[in-house]
C-alpha cells in the first residue's frame, strides 16, 4: 500500500494532446464505490488492473491505494458484477517541466469532461502550470471517477 499525493484540474482546450506522448484507452467500474473505500476494476489498453483506494485526507489531495495487474479476463469477468455505471475514457500522458500529467478526455455520459490530475511526493509541492491547465478541483468530489459513475457529467 502506498500514499498517493495529487492534484486535479479541469483542462481548458486540447491543445494538450499536442505535447502527449502516449494514449491508452481505459473503461472501468467499480465493484464498491463508498468514500471510504473504493475498488476498481480497470482494462487499460490490453491489462486488468484491481485498486483500492482509502478516504482521501481533508484536502482531498491525499489517500491509500492499493493496486495489483490482474488476468485481462479476470478483469472483464469482473466487470460484469460492477455497480451500474461505467467510466470511459482515453489517458494521455503529458510531459511538462519535470511532471507527467494525466489527462482524461471523457465519453459516454461524462462527454465534454475532460480532467487533469499530477502525481507529488508532497502536498505542498509546487507545479508549474501548463497553458491548457484550467481550475484546480482537487477534492471537489464530483470528479471522482467513483462520483462520476453514479452522477455523469451530462447530468451537472
Amino acid at each position: 500500500m502506498s500514499l498517493e499525493i495529487e492534484r486535479k484540474y479541469l483542462v481548458k482546450d486540447d491543445s494538450f494532446k499536442a505535447a502527449s506522448h502516449k494514449q491508452t484507452r481505459i473503461v472501468q467500474g467499480y465493484l464498491n464505490s463508498t468514500p471510504e473505500r473504493t475498488v476498481r476494476v480497470r482494462i487499460k489498453g490490453e491489462k486488468g488492473i484491481l485498486t483500492i483506494k482509502g478516504i482521501g485526507n481533508e484536502s482531498g489531495a491525499s489517500r491509500y491505494e492499493w493496486e495489483k495487474e490482474i488476468a485481462l479476463e479476470d478483469a472483464q469477468a469482473l466487470l460484469k458484477i460492477c455497480e451500474p455505471g461505467v467510466i470511459d475514457k482515453t489517458r494521455y500522458l503529458v510531459a511538462h517541466e519535470g511532471h507527467t500529467f494525466e489527462v482524461d478526455e471523457f465519453y459516454g455520459e461524462n462527454q465534454g469532461l475532460t480532467v487533469a490530475e499530477v502525481e507529488l511526493e508532497s502536498e505542498d509541492q509546487q507545479v508549474n502550470r501548463p497553458e491548457w491547465l484550467g481550475e484546480e478541483v482537487t477534492g471537489d468530489v464530483r470528479y471522482y471517477n467513483s462520483m462520476l459513475m453514479k452522477t455523469p457529467f451530462t447530468r451537472w
